[in-house]
């Protein structure tokens, strides 16, 4: 799995985590995967979140800047509903621990 799809599937965990997903929140994530220049066949495994074990051994690989730097993105996008749920935080957390951040 290459880093740009990596990190959109992170994002799109921590914006599922609570649930369901605003408007907002898919704005968030249509907007990483326009950025990232996704394809249709990455946008899909963006949808796979069976894959997240895989997601996280990419973004561990990265630079510990590069590691912060999403778990930042991650928490603004979070935060894109206006809210940080708790369901949110924790995912954030995990995925902070799982790529060796925390």
């Amino acid at each position: 799995m290459n880093e740009r799809v990596a990190r959109c599937l992170l994002l799109a965990r921590v914006l599922a985590a609570d649930g369901f997903m605003t408007d907002a929140e898919r704005a968030v994530l249509d907007e990483a995967m326009a950025t990232s220049a996704l394809d249709d066949d990455e946008r899909r495994l963006v949808s796979d979140l069976d894959r997240m074990t895989e997601a996280e051994d990419t973004v561990r690989a990265l630079p510990e800047t590069a590691r912060r730097a999403l778990v930042d993105e991650l928490i603004a996008a979070a935060l894109a509903d206006g809210r940080l749920s708790p369901h949110e935080t924790k995912t954030v957390a995990a995925i902070s621990t799982a790529i060796g951040l925390g």
